[in-house]
């Protein structure tokens, strides 16, 4: 699997646009052949937003549909230019 983590910072007004289409963002996202999961967490300054999916092509298509969706939707927010991280995810767990 692979993972990537797009944080952007001090843009508390981008996490309440990105919450109120959460079901529009799922349907886009979770399109993304190998989709696994998405996230989305605000710390009450910065947004950062997760997707796993099972190879990097499907992290990389999950980024553009991202940075389009925020282009179409949220050009208004201001918004960080989003510091990304992404890698194979090397451990997992869940409860």
């Amino acid at each position: 699997m692979w993972a990537s983590v797009r944080r952007y910072e001090h843009d508390p007004e981008l996490a309440e646009r990105l919450s109120k289409h959460a079901d529009e963002i799922k349907a886009a996202i979770s399109g993304v052949p190998g989709f696994v999961s998405y996230y989305l967490i605000h710390d009450g300054s910065d947004t950062v937003s997760i997707t796993v999916a099972q190879d990097q092509a499907g992290v990389d298509r999950s980024n553009e549909i991202a940075a389009d969706w925020l282009r179409e939707h949220a050009a208004d927010v201001p918004s960080s230019v989003p510091h990304i991280t992404e890698g194979e995810v090397l451990v997992t767990t869940s409860g």
